[in-house]
């Protein structure tokens, strides 16, 4: 191979990297996570620190996995973190189903209202098709 296309793959993995990344930060502001994280745990003076957290989360696990880094750790850790790293993603699929209010306007608005199923049902079988490509064939 020669530089070009070590240069091509630096560059897509670079922008699939700031997509992502992209819409991760957008995910988690349109949806005020952090704030009503906050007002929830009565822990409004500490938001600064909760923001500081997840992005150092997010930074040190995405170095963890680009640097292939292990820890081989007791039971009893692996489970605490497995907890914590559910109930992190539960509190991000509960924000989401917040924003799923957002396809029927959008349907409507589109004149599309008898195939908002048809679309809802595109993304869930997409999802599926492409979680089943990854985990079956390591792509």
């Amino acid at each position: 191979m020669n530089v070009w296309h070590y240069l091509l793959l630096v560059l897509i993995g670079l922008g699939g990297g700031v997509a992502v990344g992209s819409g991760f930060v957008a995910f988690i502001t349109v949806l005020d996570i952090i704030p009503r994280l906050a007002q929830l745990t009565n822990a409004k003076r500490y938001i600064q620190a909760l923001e500081w957290a997840l992005v150092a989360g997010a930074l040190f696990f995405t170095l963890a996995d680009f640097f292939q880094w292990v820890a081989r750790l007791p039971l009893v850790i692996t489970s605490l973190y497995g907890i914590i790293a559910g109930v992190f993603v539960g509190m991000l699929a509960a924000g989401l189903t917040e924003v799923l209010n957002v396809f029927p306007i959008l349907a409507k608005r589109l004149n599309v209202d008898d195939k908002l199923i048809v679309l809802l049902m595109a993304m869930v079988f997409g999802k599926i098709g492409g979680s089943l490509l990854q985990w079956l064939f390591h792509l």
